[in-house]
């Protein structure tokens, strides 16, 4: 397939416009006892582009999120993202704090769990206020200013801002931890299963937000998935893993309409 293809298509691949990759994972491996949880990944991840991870349960993309969220480090690895003055550094080798901050700076996520991300008893406006205090920031004004902002954003009522997630919707809790991870306009942004256990009409608007926002603000973004639908809407590449490996990974519409490994083509082929 020429670039002139993929232009006419509508998805550019990533490494025909962007030289320099923001994250690079090599070699990482998890064992959880006797499971060989991750087997040797490596990922990279161009500025801008839609990276979709997929894979059946227990296939490792969750585990690995994990990994680029700094929740957790791996038996072997080495895991850099393009910030000014760490581009050499291997993350997995910060303490606990260190992680902790620069997560909160630089990496947004938004987890299946609402409960995961949220304080469900504190206001929407708080939730999303307490990751600009972690980065430092502590005007009240300042604060409730950039979490409407945010919540806007997120196409979430602000005139409901200081409602409780747990009054919410599941749809609108997911609009709650979007607009806490895009909060400090981070490098990364992490989805982990974002629509699962929505209803279909609520799942599309959430698409729909996150098109919107990658598209305005051309986020980077890594999402996990088990819905090929979900990947195929969002992604410009598709990486597909199996039992702790990536055993294919291409652009989007390579993959869905022309799979080369035997696993993939069942997947596509399943959904079809």
């Amino acid at each position: 397939m020429t670039a002139a293809n993929l232009s006419a298509s509508g998805r550019q691949p990533p490494r025909l416009m962007l030289s320099s990759p923001i994250l690079t994972m090599n070699g990482i491996r998890k064992n959880f006892g006797d499971v060989q949880a991750l087997r040797g990944v490596d990922v990279t991840v161009y500025p801008g582009e839609v990276l979709g991870i997929v894979g059946e349960s227990g296939s490792g993309k969750s585990t690995l999120l994990r990994m680029m969220n700094l929740e957790d480090r791996p038996d072997n690895g080495e895991y850099r993202l393009a910030l000014p003055g760490r581009e050499d550094l291997n993350l997995f080798t910060l303490d606990r704090f260190e992680r902790r901050m620069l997560r909160a700076r630089h990496i947004g996520i938004v987890y299946q769990n609402p409960h995961l991300g949220l304080r469900m008893n504190h206001t929407s406006s708080g939730n999303v206020a307490e990751r600009l205090l972690i980065a430092g920031e502590r005007n009240f004004a300042v604060l409730r200013a950039r979490a409407k902002g945010a919540l806007d954003a997120s196409e979430f009522p602000v005139a409901r801002m200081d409602a409780r997630p747990a009054e919410l919707s599941g749809g609108m809790q997911q609009r709650v931890q979007l607009a806490k991870a895009i909060a400090l306009e981070p490098a990364l942004l992490l989805l982990d299963e974002p629509t699962t256990g929505l209803d279909v009409s609520v799942q599309a608007l959430v698409l729909d937000t996150l098109k919107r926002l990658q598209r305005e603000r051309r986020i980077t973004i890594v999402i996990v998935s088990h819905d090929l639908g979900v990947i195929r809407t969002m992604a410009d590449r598709v990486m597909v893993m199996r039992n702790g490996e990536a055993v294919e990974e291409g652009l989007a519409d390579q993959i869905f309409q022309d799979p080369q490994h035997e696993y993939t083509q069942q997947l596509v082929h399943a959904k079809l």
